[in-house]
């Protein structure tokens, strides 16, 4: 067992099949920085911000751009800053989130958005595989270097504007819905201004593996909704959310149950429990309906005398599997009319 693994007994593993797709998951960390550091702090509301951030400050300035989107705004956020001292005790932005990545948050915000920064954050927020990071630019250069990296949990919103934080408001407008409820695609963000930007341009940023925050039908709303390698950021976002919940389902069940025994009954809860969760992703809208309704899911488990007698000797059962189809989302339609005389 590897060290990443002493403190849990499930693991899942889910790839995305494509055809020739934690318990703080709309909770937000703001990555700053600060002489003497700053140790990991959630807050319920921009007024308790101000009592460790004053409103000069650009940690300030990313929390109210996330409690700007009123009912859509998550129900807290956490803070946590680097030492930015000159010296002994001195720590770079990823060393400080390397001590805070096991704490109750899922999407990351970083106060800086210089191009070796973001891709320092990007290749550790790739590296641990459990969380997402939102940054934002002004700069296409930096946009491809980006892009270059192919990075499948980072997503960047181009902006003249940076100041305002708009990678802030967009996870505070969308990333606490429910899981799978909400593509992140024709979000509205309260306090940010759209660009006027050609379809020509627009298309040029969509290549650079960045969204945009545009008007359309007199709406301002953001463009794709994706991460820079071109994937749906709803999907790592369901993916995530399968995955975790599975893990803690199985070891809840493996907690508070004096044994699970390895017969027929003892496998049938381990099948039971991956499949109340598969059913609340469904509710939830991660997973597809047929056409009555019923999700389009399944599971497969082997029973005892299928599985290799060494994994019955060793206590672990590696022989359960399940599948989905994803419900996705409409981004876009086309609509033949015809005119009759």
């Amino acid at each position: 067992m590897t060290l990443a693994n002493t403190m849990k007994d499930v693991t899942v593993v889910i790839d995305i099949q494509k055809p020739v797709g934690r318990l703080g998951f709309g909770k937000v960390l703001i990555l700053g920085e600060k002489a003497g550091g700053f140790a990991y702090k959630e807050y319920l509301d921009l007024t308790s911000v101000r009592t460790d951030f004053p409103e000069t400050t650009e940690e300030y300035k990313a929390a109210s751009a996330i409690f700007a989107q009123g009912d859509q705004a998550p129900a807290s956020i956490a803070i946590t800053c680097r030492n930015s001292t000159i010296g002994e005790g001195a720590e770079t932005l990823v060393e400080r989130l390397q001590q805070v990545m096991d704490k109750d948050w899922y999407f990351l915000i970083s106060t800086s958005a210089a191009k070796t920064d973001v891709l320092a954050l990007a290749d550790e927020i790739e590296l641990d595989g459990t969380h997402q990071y939102f940054t934002r630019s002004s700069n296409q250069t930096d946009l491809a270097a980006i892009k270059a990296k192919k990075y499948t949990r980072t997503s960047v919103l181009y902006h003249t504007n940076l100041a305002n934080y708009p990678d802030a408001a967009w996870v505070g407008a969308t990333g606490s819905a429910p899981v799978g409820s909400v593509t992140w695609k024709f979000k509205q963000l309260r306090g940010i201004e759209p660009l006027e930007l050609s379809a020509t341009e627009l298309l040029a940023i969509h290549g650079l593996g960045a969204n945009a925050y545009v008007t359309k039908a007199g709406d301002n709303v953001t463009t794709e909704g994706k991460v820079v390698d071109d994937e749906y950021i709803d999907i790592i976002h369901a993916k995530d959310y399968v995955k975790f919940s599975i893990e803690y389902s199985i070891q809840k069940l493996l907690n508070s149950t004096p044994k699970i025994p390895y017969t027929a009954a003892g496998i049938s809860q381990i099948e039971g429990a991956v499949r109340t969760v598969l059913q609340r992703a469904h509710n939830q809208g991660i997973i597809a309906s047929d056409s009555d309704g019923i999700g389009l899911y399944g599971t497969t488990f082997k029973s005892r005398d299928e599985v290799d007698p060494a994994d019955r000797a060793e206590r672990t059962y590696n022989d359960g599997s399940f599948f989905f189809e994803l419900a996705g989302a409409v981004h876009a339609a086309r609509i033949n009319g015809v005119i009759r005389y």
